[in-house]
């Protein structure tokens, strides 16, 4: 176990660098940064129905993708929350004395890495598997996710980098494994409750 490792040697700076520009920043921006950091992931959710709904119409394998597409999901966040546990880093805000937009997060609540930018990157590579345009929105609105979250003071740069990669590389492993097994693992749902939801429309 790696006890209470310090971020704001990594880049402390550029964490103090970002949360001083929000204090110059224009009120109306410092509040769409917070509220999208504060209800983004809602999006990624609507994408996922949308493709899910677009998917029924192709075959039962697009559906398949479409389905596994909150599973990889919460496999990515299940990685997240054991390295949070292993590095227990406290959040910048708590280590730093700085005044930033959202409330800082109790003690014991880990920054390493970002919950955020993990669910947002493995929604947009799982969705990368249904369609390549609700991929391509997807990434972008993880990007903004990631950002929103060292904007708003509650994690370090690295913080959010790191969640990224980690949602990327659970989801695009699990999707990967799902495509070489799909015509296997749609027969097997075939004929379960899960069925009706791979028939094509």
């Amino acid at each position: 176990m790696i006890l209470a490792l310090s971020g704001a040697s990594i880049d402390g700076a550029a964490y103090r660098d970002v949360v001083e520009l929000t204090r110059r920043a224009p009120g109306w921006l410092d509040t769409a940064v917070s509220v999208w950091s504060a209800y983004g992931l809602l999006v990624f959710a609507v994408l996922m129905v949308a493709g899910w709904w677009r998917a029924r119409r192709a075959d039962a394998s697009a559906a398949l993708f479409a389905l596994a597409a909150p599973v990889t999901v919460v496999a990515a966040y299940g990685v997240d929350a054991v390295l949070k546990l292993l590095v227990r880093e406290d959040r910048p805000c708590r280590g730093l004395a700085v005044k930033t937009l959202e409330a800082c997060p109790a003690p014991g609540d880990w920054s390493f890495p970002s919950n955020h930018a993990t669910v947002a990157a493995a929604s947009a590579v799982a969705l990368w598997f249904v369609s390549r345009r609700l991929g391509a929105w997807a990434a972008a609105a993880a990007l903004a996710m990631a950002a929103s979250r060292v904007w708003v003071g509650v994690h370090y740069p690295h913080d959010v980098l790191a969640g990224l990669l980690v949602g990327a590389a659970v989801a695009y492993g699990l999707m990967a494994l799902i495509r070489r097994q799909a015509r296997t693992v749609v027969r097997l749902l075939t004929g379960t409750r899960l069925g009706p939801l791979l028939a094509v429309s």
